[in-house]
Formats: C-alpha cells, sequence, structure tokens
C-alpha cells in the first residue's frame, strides 16, 4: 500500500456512512439531536489527541502486531499480553457491529423495494452472508483490499455530500436549527439529565473507532513510519467533518420524529429518507449507505485478521499455528480471516433474542479496542526521554496531548460499560461487560498457560528496538 491506501483503510474503518447511520437511531433516543450535534464535535476533538498520541507511537514501531506490539516494547510482555487480548476484542467486536448494522440497512432496503418485513432471524442470516462475503474478499489479498478502499474514500465522501445535498433540497419542510442544536430527547428510563447526555456519546465514540487499522497494515505500507502515522491522523480529522455534516443533514431533513422513530423498516435514517424523498429516492440513498458499510465492514476484516496473525505469530491464541498461516499465493493470513468472521458472528447472536443487544455489541467495540489505544500512549509517557520517536513525532505537544487522551479513554471505557436502558433486565442489561471480563478471564488464564512458549515480538524487531532493550527501556 501507498500513504493514501494506508489512510483509506482507517477511513473506511472509521466509516460514517456506517457508525452514524446504525446508532442514529440509538442517539435520538439518547439525548436526541443535541447529544448527537454536540457529542460528535466534543468526542471527535478528544478522539483526534487519542489518534495524534497514537501515529506518535505508531511512527517508531510501524508493525501489524500494532498495539500489544507497543506495549510490548515499551512496559514488557504482560502489558502487550492484555493490550493484544483487549485489542482482539475491539476489533472483533466492530466487525459484528459493522456487518450487523449493513444487515439491518439490507433489511430497510429489501422492505422498500420487495415489502420484505425484516426479523431478527432474517436479519441474523443477512449478516451471515455480509460476513461470508468479506471473507471471501479479503482471502484475494492486500491488493484488492487497498484497492476497495481507495474506491471507499471517494465513495464516503461523495455519498455523504449527494445524501447531504439531497436532503438540504428536496424536501419542503426543514426542521429549525434550534431544534437540531438544543432539542434533547429522554427514552431510557433513566432521569438523570447528564447520565443520558454521556450515554448518548457512543454514537460518537462508536463511529470514531478502528483507526489503528493504519498501523495493522504497517507491514502491507511503504515507508510505513510515515504513512501509518498520517493515516491515522488524517481518517480522524476528515470523518470528524464529514460526520457532523451528515448528522446534520438527517436531523434538519427529519419531518416526524416519532414515525422516524418507530419506523417499519426499523431503521430511523431510512425512514426520513422516505419522508423526505418517497420510496425512489429513499431506495437509491439505502444503496448508497450499505455499499460504503460493505466497504468499512471489509477493510474491518482486514485489520482483524491481521491482528489475529500477528498475535498468533506470537504464540498468544489457541491455536495460534493453525491462524498464523498464511497464503503462498496471496500472503493473506486465510485461517485468520475466517477467526475472525466467525467470532464476531458469535458475538452477535444475543441480537436474536434482545433489542437492545446491538447498543451492546457497539459498546463491546469500544471498551476493547479504545483501551487497547491508551495503553502503549500511557507506556510513551510513562517512558519519558526514554522513548526514541519516529520520523513522525509530537515534539513538545507530545505529553500534553498524551495525557488528555489517557484521560478520556479511562472515561469512556467506564462510561460504555453503564447500563443504556431502565429497568435493567436480562433483555436490556449492557452485556459489553461480560464479554470484556470474559475476555479478561481467558487472557489471564492463557498466559499461565502460554507465557513459555509466547515469544514478544523482539525475535523480528529491529537493530534499534533491540538496542532499546539492552538499555533498559523494556
Amino acid at each position: 500500500m501507498g500513504s493514501f491506501g494506508n489512510f483509506a483503510i482507517s477511513f473506511s474503518v472509521i466509516s460514517v456512512l456506517s457508525g452514524c447511520m446504525t446508532l442514529y437511531g440509538f442517539g435520538l433516543g439518547t439525548g436526541g439531536p443535541a447529544v448527537m450535534l454536540w457529542g460528535w464535535a466534543g468526542v471527535g476533538l478528544f478522539v483526534l489527541c487519542v489518534g495524534l498520541a497514537l501515529a506518535e507511537v505508531t511512527s517508531a514501531y510501524p508493525t501489524s502486531g500494532a498495539l500489544y506490539y507497543m506495549a510490548d516494547r515499551l512496559g514488557g510482555r504482560r502489558w502487550g499480553w492484555y493490550t493484544g487480548w483487549l485489542n482482539l476484542l475491539g476489533l472483533l467486536g466492530a466487525i459484528a457491529g459493522i456487518d450487523y448494522g449493513a444487515a439491518l440497512f439490507t433489511g430497510a432496503f429489501l422492505n422498500l423495494q420487495f415489502g420484505f418485513t425484516p426479523t431478527a432471524g432474517s436479519t441474523m442470516l443477512i449478516f451471515m452472508g455480509i460476513l461470508l462475503l468479506h471473507a471471501v474478499l479479503n482471502l484475494f489479498g492486500v491488493r484488492l483490499v487497498s484497492v476497495l478502499n481507495s474506491v471507499s474514500v471517494w465513495w464516503h465522501l461523495a455519498g455523504v455530500a449527494v445524501i447531504v445535498g439531497v436532503l438540504a433540497i428536496v424536501p419542503d419542510h426543514h426542521q429549525s436549527p434550534s431544534f437540531v442544536f438544543t432539542h434533547f430527547v429522554n427514552d431510557t428510563g433513566w432521569s438523570n439529565p447528564l447520565y443520558v447526555a454521556a450515554i448518548g456519546l457512543l454514537l460518537a465514540q462508536y463511529t470514531f473507532c478502528g483507526y489503528d487499522a493504519s498501523a495493522h497494515l504497517s507491514e502491507e505500507t511503504s515507508n510505513a513510519s510515515v504513512s501509518a502515522a498520517k493515516g491515522i491522523v488524517r481518517s480522524i480529522w476528515v470523518s470528524w467533518i464529514a460526520g457532523f455534516v451528515l448528522l446534520a443533514g438527517l436531523t434538519f431533513a427529519i419531518q416526524n420524529y416519532s414515525g422516524t422513530q418507530n419506523s417499519d423498516t426499523g431503521v430511523p435514517p431510512a425512514q426520513i429518507f422516505i419522508d423526505a424523498l418517497g420510496n425512489g429516492g429513499a431506495t437509491a440513498l439505502l444503496l448508497v449507505v450499505i455499499v460504503a458499510q460493505l466497504f468499512c465492514g471489509n477493510a474491518e476484516v482486514a485489520a482483524a485478521s491481521r491482528m489475529v496473525f500477528a498475535f498468533s505469530r506470537d504464540n498468544a491464541l489457541p491455536g495460534s499455528k493453525l491462524w498464523r498461516k498464511v497464503s503462498g499465493r496471496t500472503q493473506t493470513p486465510v485461517n485468520a480471516v475466517w477467526l475472525s468472521v466467525a467470532f464476531a458472528c458469535l458475538l452477535a447472536v444475543p441480537s436474536l433474542y434482545s433489542a437492545t443487544a446491538y447498543g451492546a455489541v457497539t459498546a463491546i467495540n469500544v471498551i476493547g479496542i479504545t483501551p487497547a489505544y491508551a495503553i502503549p500512549i500511557y507506556l510513551r509517557l510513562r517512558a519519558g526521554s526514554r522513548f526514541q520517536p519516529g520520523p513522525w513525532n509530537l515534539g513538545r505537544w507530545s505529553r500534553p496531548i498524551g495525557w488528555v487522551a489517557v484521560v478520556w479513554v479511562a472515561l469512556v471505557t467506564v462510561l460504555f460499560c453503564l447500563p443504556q436502558k431502565s429497568p435493567v433486565n436480562i433483555d436490556s442489561m449492557n452485556y459489553a461487560v461480560i464479554a470484556l471480563a470474559a475476555v479478561l478471564v481467558l487472557a489471564s488464564i492463557w498466559w499461565y498457560v502460554a507465557r513459555r512458549t509466547y515469544s514478544t515480538p523482539a525475535a523480528y524487531g529491529s537493530d534499534r528496538e533491540q538496542a532499546e532493550i539492552a538499555e533498559g527501556i523494556v
């Protein structure tokens, strides 16, 4: 990959046409327009700090292992071990969240076009079909992935422009700026508006995940110490702007708030399209969104499978010998691709039984991958002057930006483990915390099984990294 291809994969994984669209209905009830718009602006700023700090560490350690490799080099084997497991949970949760969201939108499209009535079971079947598609596409090698991601960038930017432009011009009625930027809605069952607003930040924080994909594809990127770092930062600020425009365009075009929330399609943005444009226009815009979501899911499978491969290369996973095998023809980690989509499928199974499970799946992504971002940043701060920056670095801004990033990640990790609906019961519980606990327990047990065979990445590291070990940095 070149520099643009590396940026493209993170931009495709962030995918405002996936995250913003699939959690738009969640946002309508957890704070409403005010939280969605101002939350997006605020969360984007903090995420940019996280991205800047992570890009600096990526420039020093550009490898497929990415976050866990950085943590290993800066903090030692156990730091790397737990970072890897958290990163893996987040990446697999992202595949589940992205592709299940694409299945929901596909169901809405079929409803409009053929009168198909989406059910939990039919949505799960569509989801499994999308996972299969992404697995097959990833088996063709990184060049196809790179081409698809490059197309994805322009599809996303053009798609946002078309959707917002059409929604601005065609409807006779638009909501007022006061409604879009100040209207607050609470359908959660909780009485504290601050708690509701905080929970509502999940829409933005979930969307702003996955930019570590640039780091995971480092070993397949030219001049990765610069290209991967720039790819992380560019993907965030471009998505920040595009996402705000998209959310504003959707919210101004709402014709009936309660009707949008309770759409027969099961997808509130689809109802906005229908009310504003009619069935024909809505069908066309849904296709734009679905294709973007398919691009997004494909990029996420690429990133997750490289993480599985790299972690298995160091004997960190059960059955590592199987997952680290690489195709001699395409140089693709085939078994890692299949493991990634299979586990993502399992994470979405509770959606068959719980209407709120999708919110939990997205929370799994956030509470898994976001702490994994902060650990190497924290360890870089702890290392101080012992850290040797790569060619892309923040200079004197490194420490203040790094500490802002660490504090923000600690806050959102706790926040998205909390229940999203009241009363809390078996249907409304946030099972993301259960997934997090299960992974940490498994990681702890497996550490004692595999710690003697777990080989830190130093075996294939550079001379400089070997010198750092000798100097006592790790």
